[in-house]
């Protein structure tokens, strides 16, 4: 059952709510501080509870009347030939991957499922999980395991770092969630190469910290949490894509495990072939509907010699993003510019996501500036003086690198911020949509004037330098009403970007949540050849199946 702000399907008991309440991991300052404030109770989620909320939604359809059974182990399902598996078959595979990989390598633990279907920050959730969670240790192991999956018809959906936010890991079909929290390794640095071999769970945060004695660095950015599998799924960036790019960018090569257990790697390890198909690109950004990617060659980059941080802020938010644009416009180099408006900066005061420092509560921008000292100092004089034509206050610069740690982790640690001030019952709606640089100060101003509308806790920020921004909406999950305006809100927000010729998603992805935008977006043929890719790649459709477009019925 598809659960989103806006639209209730059906009423749910105390077992239901138990889902809604399920703890999450997180990391960071703010992210710690949500954990300390212990807002809702980690439920006691037996096996008792998990077959009385199948019982209550066992009749209920799911994407366009498509008929579950929702027992302990659920899927008997059919269409057009498409078989998922039955309760006893799904039993049948669990003892013979235990058998083969261990006992502990599969798990029907009560609060494995709910950690691995449900989503404290996700916008969108399911009354579903999966059957079991695989923790392989090695791609010989999540082939064994793709290969029993695809003999009883089981999905798989890859699990790295559960960060995702359109419910781009949840289980719609059950199946077996694949964590790879044992496959976290740095395989090899390649130095000289200016490359990395690393599997799914390395953190790119806890990359960056060993290999830093190299002189080198990994340098796409998302949340804290984030960790490289589920970043090559969703072809993220973060705050300093406007220098350096996104996801699809830094990604040399990839090994993958395909929907019948073979292995494949999509290319070897320069950084320049011209050798058929780019089969790395197709697999970035497929959200494991296509295969389950075991090892990343990354590229990494030069750490600069110089880098400063600044803030300063601007009287309203259409100001910041002309000022943006015309930073873009001039070709002046920074390393990063984000946004942040005056609700936003609050959040940030209020959770106190950075001790040492107060924000004035107004729209804000962020500069990062890196290269050689004198190209520094160079750009930062250009990005002042266009700052000043657009009514902006005095620059506030780092004075060591621990400051411009504290100043960063200001944008960084938003989300975690207002996930930290949300009182029991309040649920956060986070997501993005990226415009054309010289509409981004129209879309930004006509969106924020709608939410603030709405009269509830609700900011605006994103990677303003590449087109790129975010509402996050705090609003009262119990209250209909509530839930209509901020879905129409996001809505609207969506189909304005897409009227600007911009897309749905910048760096979220689709998951469940934006099919419909997607088609929007690109149209029925567009999205007819990648059901023809998914269906040549993963006949039977096992391979995160619901996610990206809909499974054919």
């Amino acid at each position: 059952m598809l659960r989103r702000p806006g639209l209730r399907l059906a009423s749910l008991t105390s077992a239901s709510r138990c889902l809604k309440r399920g703890a999450s991991r997180q990391s960071g300052q703010a992210e710690q501080a949500f954990k300390s404030k212990n807002y809702v109770p980690k439920p006691s989620w037996s096996s008792s509870r998990v077959l009385l909320l199948s019982s209550l939604i066992g009749a209920t359809a799911y994407l366009g009347g498509v008929n579950h059974d929702y027992e302990r182990f659920p899927l008997s399902w059919r269409s057009k030939g498409l078989r998922y598996a039955s309760k006893s078959e799904m039993e049948k595979a669990i003892v013979e991957l235990r058998s083969a990989l261990g006992e502990d390598a599969i798990s029907t633990d009560d609060e494995d499922l709910l950690r691995h279907g449900y989503s404290e920050w996700s916008s969108i959730n399911i009354d579903q999980l999966p059957v079991a969670v695989a923790y392989p240790q090695s791609t010989d192991e999540v082939s064994q395991i793709a290969k029993v999956c695809l003999k009883y018809k089981i999905p798989m959906i890859p699990y790295s770092g559960g960060s995702s936010l359109e419910a781009n890991f949840s289980a719609p079909y059950g199946g077996m969630s694949i964590d790879f929290s044992h496959m976290d390794k740095i395989l090899s640095l390649h130095a000289d190469d200016m490359d990395v071999v690393v599997q799914p769970s390395v953190s790119w945060m806890n990359l960056n910290e060993e290999i830093k004695d190299s002189g080198l660095f990994f340098p796409v950015d998302p949340g804290p949490s984030a960790r490289i599998g589920g970043m090559v799924g969703t072809s993220c960036s973060g705050t300093n894509a406007v220098r350096y790019g996104t996801m699809k960018d830094w990604v040399i090569n990839l090994t993958v495990v395909l929907a019948d257990g073979s292995i494949i790697k999509t290319r070897r390890r320069p950084r320049k072939s011209s050798a058929g198909y780019n089969l790395t690109n197709l697999f970035v950004g497929s959200e494991g509907t296509l295969g389950i990617v075991t090892e990343i060659t990354l590229k990494l980059a030069v750490v600069p010699q110089e880098t400063s941080v600044a803030v300063v802020t601007f009287p309203t938010i259409r100001d910041a993003a002309a000022a943006a644009s015309k930073v873009m416009r001039a070709g002046i180099p920074v390393a990063a510019m984000e946004i942040m408006d005056d609700v936003q900066m609050a959040v940030i005061n209020k959770a106190g996501s950075t001790p040492s420092r107060k924000w004035k509560e107004m729209p804000t921008m962020f500069f990062k500036f890196s290269g050689t000292k004198a190209g520094v100092q160079e750009n930062v004089k250009l990005v002042k003086a266009i700052a000043k034509a657009h009514k902006s206050g005095a620059f506030e610069f780092a004075v060591d690198a621990q400051e411009q740690r504290t100043l960063w982790s200001a944008r960084k640690e938003s989300l975690w911020s207002m996930l930290a001030l949300r009182r029991e019952g309040d649920e956060v709606w986070s997501t993005d949509v990226a415009v054309p640089l010289s509409r981004l100060p129209d879309i930004i101003e006509v969106s924020k004037t709608e939410m603030d509308a709405l009269g509830l806790f609700a900011s605006v920020l994103g990677h303003i330098g590449d087109g790129n921004f975010h509402e996050s909406i705090m609003y009262n999950s119990s209250d209909p009403k509530e839930r209509a305006a901020v879905e129409k809100c996001v809505k609207d927000m969506v189909d304005r970007a897409l009227e600007m010729d911009g897309t749905c998603t910048g760096e979220h992805g689709i998951g469940l949540g934006k099919k419909e935008s997607l088609i929007k977006e690109l149209g029925l043929d567009t999205v007819g050849v990648m059901r023809s890719i998914k269906s040549a790649l993963d006949p039977h459709w096992l391979m995160n199946p619901g996610k990206i477009m809909d499974v054919p019925s």
